[in-house]
């Protein structure tokens, strides 16, 4: 008998996780209708409901977020859609939860970049720079891409999230008009503006480290990015230049911009002076 070719009827994804991007503002009318305890009692739960471990999350990050578009952020990762979201359910049903407002949200997934050149693929390359497919060069470049590769495509699927304080994070689309539309130029095209812009990329490396994740057919934009870096200033100078780049140029739109610093939930709280004097 054959094999049934329909894929497992299941919420987990057959690669990567799911991605949830959380904002957050406090109504400060709200919480001064709250007494001192109800305020202390509030704190404790949310700390404790959220840095706590949850079942199906398998990263956590929460940030302040500079400006008015929200005072705090939370990334959440996992296999579990549910679980993800149930991040979101423990932050409005504490004891805080009415002095706590979404004001944005992007859901997404983490995936593997069609635009990453396969082994074959980068063989081909190889070949194409003048190296001979059975030199011990070519073989030996192969063996050590393949590697980097597997570790590629762990992060990226399943990312150890950095330690770096800043961070900002932008969703974006392709364009799609009249010239200026991505999806129907051929693949090659495509690829070799990704390259050009990952190139752009790789000179942060040790600097800035990013997350892409894909929101199509799950939200209003189609990608988003989460960027980490040593320094805030970093974050400027390497979305500056990569504008530069053609596919962005020519083919990008993007979002509006979330800049952040990494802070744990007591930290958060006692920035936006919630029960801290």
């Amino acid at each position: 008998m054959q094999s049934d070719p329909r894929p497992e009827i299941s919420l987990t994804p057959t690669e990567g996780w799911h991605c949830s991007h959380l904002f957050y503002r406090f109504d400060h009318a709200r919480l001064r209708a709250l007494g001192p305890n109800e305020i202390a009692d509030g704190r404790r739960s949310l700390i404790e409901s959220v840095q706590g471990e949850i079942e199906g999350v398998a990263a956590l990050q929460t940030f302040l977020v500079s400006g008015q578009k929200a005072d705090f952020g939370v990334l959440a990762l996992g296999p579990d859609p549910l679980a993800v979201d149930s991040v979101h359910q423990r932050i409005v049903s504490g004891w805080l939860g009415s002095a706590i407002v979404p004001s944005w949200s992007f859901v997404s997934l983490t995936e593997m970049s069609e635009y990453v050149p396969t082994v074959e693929g980068y063989a081909r390359e190889l070949t194409e720079q003048g190296l001979s497919a059975e030199s011990e060069e070519l073989q030996s470049k192969l063996k050590q891409y393949e590697k980097r590769l597997e570790i590629m495509r762990r992060q990226r699927l399943y990312p150890d999230l950095p330690v770096w304080p800043a961070m900002c994070f932008y969703p974006m689309n392709k364009m799609r008009q009249g010239d200026q539309n991505w999806f129907v130029l051929d693949f090659s095209e495509r690829e070799r503006m990704m390259r050009e812009h990952g190139a752009s990329g790789m000179k942060y490396a040790g600097k800035v480290t990013q997350l892409v994740t894909v929101g199509i057919g799950l939200d209003d934009w189609e990608w988003g990015v989460t960027l980490w870096a040593r320094n805030p200033e970093l974050l400027s100078r390497i979305v500056y230049e990569m504008r530069f780049d053609e596919a962005s140029a020519r083919y990008a739109e993007f979002g509006p911009f979330y800049p952040g610093y990494q802070a744990s939930l007591e930290e958060i709280l006692d920035h936006c002076r919630i029960g801290s004097h």
